[in-house]
């Protein structure tokens, strides 16, 4: 029997390499037809958009496509890979945009590693989407990057390492904590992890109500204080004065890893908080397995990035939907607020968590229906 690779393998080379296509979304089946779809036909909607810019989303594909860009500098737990080894991972987000939302994808794999230079690209480019995707970029660069897009489009942009995990996560702890009882003011966070998608989950934890004394974030070298000579998006965090990771743990009642396998010593569970909350979320090996949880803590919620285990953290519970409500709303950008409030909603959706079951299937038919709701009826929808 094939091995999982070799399956794997074969799934991307068989019959057809790749994962995504194009199809003819209208009849082409003869000369009329086809007079109507390119020339002479096709000047009338030329015509129409050049009066009026957005006509474009009358008459093409801009309302329904979306681009999933990157330079393939921070590639799933692989690292810098280069944009031609990224390209299964973006054909494989156009596959989930699509199956999960109906959306259209161009993946764009850009051979630039400076900053400026592919914002610039990306900036050319983007009179062809409707939305923009960021993936797979190495922080901090993925930081500047979505920033300055966002000064320069009036198209939603949208980085899913950092916003798509952070709805899905704060959306299972808000649950978690309800099911062990502990309020998210009053909760004890330990977060491990500063790059793109710890320091969105740490944001959205706090803007949640996250209680910012009780916060505490830590990098490879520790608990993040002032002490330190730290980049502008970690100094928000940092604590005055030098924090050990046992004072951090002790009374901890949730720890969230998005770092890297085994990064969380065992030992260290034993002075949390009872009932504690601990997602442990490196794929495809945890910072902490379910088994070391449960041996300290038998009445712990446990969740990672696996299918294989209860409570599956998966950003596909969030970044098709959330495009596709931006592109229906016609929103020209993704505010905080907006990231919040969708958590808030996609956390509604586990009608009665239990310890096993804190957030909602990635097929719930209701997914598309509460992003919606959560966009339009933010109050930054400016």
């Amino acid at each position: 029997m094939a091995s999982f690779k070799e399956q794997c393998l074969d799934y991307h080379k068989l019959p057809r390499p790749g994962k995504l296509g194009t199809e003819i979304t209208k009849p082409a089946d003869n000369k009329e037809q086809l007079s109507m779809g390119y020339s002479p036909g096709v000047a009338y909607p030329v015509e129409e958009i050049a009066k009026n810019e957005k006509d474009a989303y009358l008459y093409t594909n801009k309302a329904n496509l979306v681009g999933v860009i990157t330079n393939g500098t921070a590639v799933l737990g692989l690292g810098n890979v280069g944009p031609h080894a990224a390209k299964p991972v973006m054909e494989g987000k156009g596959v989930l945009f699509k199956k999960m939302a109906g959306l259209d994808v161009f993946d764009l794999e850009v051979n630039e590693e400076n900053p400026d230079r592919f914002i610039e690209i990306v900036a050319a480019l983007a009179p062809t989407f409707g939305a923009i995707n960021l993936e797979d970029i190495r922080s901090p660069d993925c930081f500047y990057i979505e920033n300055e897009l966002k000064k320069r489009l009036d198209i939603p942009v949208f980085h899913d390492d950092q916003h798509g995990t952070a709805i899905v996560v704060a959306a299972g702890l808000i649950n978690a904590l309800k099911v062990q009882g502990v309020a998210l003011h009053q909760a004890k966070i330990v977060l491990l992890g500063a790059g793109a998608a710890g320091i969105a989950v740490a944001n959205i934890i706090l803007n949640l109500g996250a209680n910012p004394d009780l916060f505490y974030l830590m990098d490879r070298k520790g608990v993040v204080h002032e002490e330190r000579d730290l980049p502008d998006f970690k100094r928000k965090f940092a604590k005055k004065q030098h924090v050990s990771i046992e004072d951090a743990m002790n009374g901890a009642h949730v720890f969230i890893g998005l770092a890297a396998p085994n990064s969380l010593p065992e030992r260290y569970l034993a002075g949390m908080a009872d009932k504690p909350v601990v997602f442990a979320l490196s794929n495809p090996d945890p910072e902490v397995s379910r088994e070391a949880v449960l041996k300290y803590h038998p009445n712990a919620i446990y969740a990672t990035g696996r299918s294989d285990l209860p409570n599956q953290i998966n950003n596909v519970l969030a970044f098709p939907f959330i495009l596709r409500a931006a592109l229906k709303l016609k929103i020209a950008q993704i505010t905080p607020h907006m990231i919040a409030s969708s958590a808030i909603h996609l956390a509604g959706l586990v009608e009665n968590p239990g310890v096993e079951s804190i957030i909602p299937e990635p097929f719930d038919k209701r997914l598309p229906e509460i992003y919606e709701l959560a966009l339009s009826t933010s109050d930054e929808r400016d």
